[in-house]
């Protein structure tokens, strides 16, 4: 990420993005408003804690090896089971994800750059879809 200053010396956080086709810069405006979609970062092998930001276990009254898990994952003889969708320990990150109402603040038909304010999913270098919305009045 980087950072540019508006008219009034706000600082406006933006990213730096590269498109492919250099003519592709061109087809943005500024103000325009954009759709990005990427994959995020992959995390491999996560605990309840770090995946769905569960609080953990008490630190005292005998939980001495107990801290990071989940608690208990279900009901006893009914169900009998572990209900589907429930939150446990897995792989986080590496999904697509689709951030909504970026504003194009830049657009550098010379160096074929195109900043975007706020931050944007998945990993440095890492490929973006792009898409256009109306420009904002």
């Amino acid at each position: 990420m980087s950072q540019v200053f508006n008219e009034n010396g706000k600082i406006i956080p933006v990213t730096l993005v590269r498109p492919k086709n250099p003519a592709d810069c061109s087809l943005v405006s500024v103000g325009m408003k954009v759709v990005l979609s990427g994959i995020s970062k992959g995390k491999g092998f996560a605990g309840v804690m770090k995946r769905w930001g569960f609080r953990g276990g008490p630190a005292t009254h005998g939980q001495s090896d107990r801290a990071r898990g989940p608690g208990s994952i279900g009901s006893t003889t009914t169900p009998g089971r572990v209900y589907k969708g429930k939150k446990m320990a897995g792989r986080l990150g590496g999904d697509r994800v689709t951030i909504k109402g970026l504003k194009i603040v830049e657009v550098s038909l010379e160096n074929n750059l195109v900043k975007v304010s706020g931050a944007v999913p998945g990993a440095r270098n890492g490929r973006l879809m792009l898409t256009g919305a109306e420009v904002e009045k």
